[in-house]
């Protein structure tokens, strides 16, 4: 009996070890901001329906149904065809924010899985606004060792790509309407 409980207690740290390395992917997250010389109603006004991702330079069209009603869904259309379809969770005008998931997208498009968004307009007074744009999501393989194309840094990399480039363009698009 003694024996068996020494051996056992000697294995167990090698259980353990083995267990910790044989861990699937993390949830990683990513954020981008822009600070737009706009009134924040003004920045919502132009980014707050759900059902209008036009101003995102990738985004050749939406169509979507349920308006920004929580469970409505919508299907982007990207540059070249590809298509991401989202649904959205939480619709707050006055918090000038909503809050939605990835319900379907080729990892070859974007290499995430499980991926939910906040996109918020803080109002920085005066005629100053911020948009924040964060995500969380695993990366596109979910097994153990990826492809380098599906790792952890491929997936933060292409959501902030995706975040960097629509801040950019909506800044560029409002300030320049005024």
């Amino acid at each position: 009996m003694l024996r068996s409980l020494t051996f056992g207690l000697l294995l167990m740290p090698l259980v353990m070890l083995s267990a910790a390395h044989a861990h699937g992917p993390t949830r990683q997250k990513a954020m981008e901001t822009v600070e737009i010389d706009l009134p924040a109603d003004k920045v919502w006004a132009a980014i707050g329906d759900f059902q209008n991702l036009n101003w995102h330079p990738v985004i050749d069209k939406t169509e979507g149904e349920g308006g920004n009603e929580p469970g409505a869904k919508r299907k982007l259309t990207l540059t070249g065809g590809a298509n991401i379809f989202e649904e959205l969770l939480k619709y707050d005008a006055d918090s000038r924010l909503m809050k939605y998931i990835i319900t379907k997208v080729d990892v070859k498009v974007l290499p995430v899985n499980n991926y939910s968004s906040i996109l918020r307009v803080e109002d920085l007074g005066g005629s100053k606004s911020r948009v924040i744009w964060k995500g969380a999501f695993y990366r596109g393989y979910m097994n153990n060792d990826p492809p380098e194309d599906l790792n952890d840094a491929a997936a933060v990399k292409a959501v902030k790509g995706v975040y960097r480039g629509g801040l950019d363009e909506l800044k560029k698009k409002l300030e320049a309407a005024g």
